[in-house]
């Protein structure tokens, strides 16, 4: 153990943070741009417990909704990503609109056809800042970070590039 131990901020594993209950997030009403934007992003204060993605109920069963954990995984971009990238689909059925315990930081959305897609969106928050992520990151640079050597507008937050995107 290094010495002053209890000086040492915590990080993304630390227990306790996540025994408490999360500290409230709410954002109504996102919309999502169609598949030929740069998506949106939404970033949270603080690290998140678990986060919960609601399709709003007027949405046609058939669209679906994009989400990654960073723009590269949207958007497929990175040498070790496959075709498509890492990231999962959300419709107004899908059981992935539960709340799901998840640490991150940010979230990016696009809708997977040519027109709009509004969601809302709940999370439990931790303590933990953003900055205490845990990623390969170098400094950034006009706003954008290097993760792994790729590219990566916002920040610590787990990388399209490393299979989690």
């Amino acid at each position: 153990m290094p010495a002053n131990s209890w000086t040492i901020s915590p990080g993304l594993n630390n227990v306790g943070s996540y025994q408490v209950s999360g500290a409230p997030f709410a954002s109504g009403s996102i919309v999502a741009h169609a598949s030929a934007s740069g998506g949106i992003v939404v970033r949270f204060p603080y690290v998140t417990k678990w986060v919960q993605i609601s399709p709003r109920i007027d949405m046609a069963p058939n669209r679906t909704l994009r989400v990654a954990f960073s723009q590269n995984g949207l958007h497929g971009k990175g040498a070790s990503l496959p075709a498509g990238g890492y990231n999962f689909h959300l419709n107004i059925s899908s059981s992935l609109c539960n709340a799901m315990d998840m640490k991150v930081s940010e979230l990016w959305f696009m809708s997977d056809d040519a027109s709009t897609y509004t969601f809302d969106i709940v999370a439990g928050l931790t303590n933990l800042p953003p900055s205490r992520t845990s990623t390969n990151c170098s400094a950034s640079v006009n706003g954008h970070w290097s993760v792994d050597g790729v590219t990566e507008a916002g920040g610590p937050n787990w990388s399209g590039s490393a299979g989690v995107g």
